[in-house]
């Protein structure tokens, strides 16, 4: 049986993984931990029997230690629930599915305590890959990417230890809003950047899939991930999601990683890495699907991605910058609070005004989250 911890349980990438928990039988979940949705949680507890379960505040705690007084379930909170949950002494492989930055420390630990991470976390790589990947080096720990892109290439790269990457082609389906202009983007509602064409993500992610956000921070990912340069990392459209993403070599070849758009896919090749197990669901029609189009991306209309290039381009604390923005501004969004294209906005307003580090710590880069989150409240 493999043991596993995930965080995140109750999102989109964690009830995911708990699937094909379900559907395989041969793995053991030792730790889940969520937000504020005990409710899903309970019942996921009940199913897959945790040893410890984690929610953020200690008042959820209380209610669902409650609710599984029967259950021979720690129940914890906060930032040290999270911890535990990543170091669970019994657990093999930590799937972090956590949205945010929350999940920077826990991941952290898990890889000081040698546990295989099986990363879609973002935040982790965008922020401190400068910190991360030394990490996980000095403890020979395994970062197994479950992003679908991230995924699609590391599996293209297997048994071609010693070719030297020429570029990395990072597909984007260009999301509900590919083709449209900035005029057009200037009366978008929460409900239409939610209806991604493809993909079922969770609402923060769906949003930064209609931004193009999302593909920016993905490209980040994958300077770290795969050791690249940034100029060797091209974003290309593909608006049938059937090519995750390419590994182009010095001799011209590309390896390309093809499938329906079903994130188990890549969860699953992250749990039983190197091994491939049967999965249910649709396969690809080659006939049914006809055709796979190609398009540059419009970065004038989507500056999302256009100022993620020039925050990893700058390095530092700004792709810290970047990010939190982003996060703050994604969730007034979500609030009505702002418009669609002022998203952007308040990235762009934040990489020109917040301090700049060369080579922060784990808490400059919580410093630089802070000061972001101040200087967007102060004057939105």
């Amino acid at each position: 049986m493999k043991k596993i911890a995930v965080l995140g349980s109750t999102g989109s990438i964690g009830t995911q993984t708990l699937q094909i928990v379900r559907e395989q039988r041969d793995i053991s979940v030792c730790a889940l931990a969520a937000g504020r949705n005990i409710d899903l949680l309970e019942k996921q507890i009940r199913e897959f029997k945790p040893e410890l379960a984690s929610v953020w505040e200690e008042e959820d705690a209380k209610r669902l230690r409650e609710r599984v007084a029967d259950l021979p379930v720690r129940v914890e909170s906060g930032m040290d629930g999270l911890i535990d949950a990543a170091v669970m002494p019994e657990s093999e492989i930590l799937v972090t599915a956590i949205v945010g930055m929350i999940g920077l420390r826990p991941t952290v630990a898990a890889i000081q305590a040698k546990k295989t991470i099986a990363l879609a976390n973002k935040e982790t790589l965008v922020t401190a890959g400068h910190l991360i990947m030394p990490l996980a080096k000095e403890h020979g720990v395994a970062i197994l990417p479950v992003d679908s892109e991230h995924s699609a290439i590391f599996q293209a790269l297997n048994g071609e230890a010693g070719n030297k990457i020429h570029k990395i082609l990072l597909t984007a389906s260009g999301g509900p809003f590919r083709g449209r202009s900035r005029e057009q983007l200037s009366d978008i509602r929460v409900e239409d950047a939610l209806k991604h064409p493809n993909w079922s993500m969770g609402k923060k992610i769906t949003i930064d899939s209609a931004t193009m956000v999302n593909k920016g921070l993905e490209v980040m990912e994958a300077e770290w991930l795969f050791g690249t340069k940034l100029n060797q990392i091209q974003v290309v459209i593909q608006p049938q999601s059937v090519i995750h993403s390419m590994a182009e070599f010095e001799d011209g070849s590309i390896i390309a990683q093809l499938g329906t758009p079903d994130m188990r896919l890549p969860i699953q090749y992250a749990l039983y890495y190197p091994k491939r197990k049967p999965l249910s669901g649709k396969r690809l029609d080659f006939f049914e699907l006809g055709s796979i189009t190609f398009e540059k991306p419009d970065m004038d209309t989507f500056e999302g991605l256009k100022l993620a290039y020039e925050a990893a381009e700058r390095g530092g604390n700004m792709p810290a910058v970047f990010n939190a923005a982003n996060e703050r501004a994604v969730a007034k969004f979500l609030n009505r609070e702002i418009s669609f294209l002022e998203i952007t906005q308040i990235i762009h307003e934040c990489m020109l005004n917040c301090a700049y580090i060369s080579h922060p710590n784990l808490d400059e880069i919580f410093d630089t989250e802070q000061a972001v989150c101040e200087w967007i409240e102060s004057r939105w």
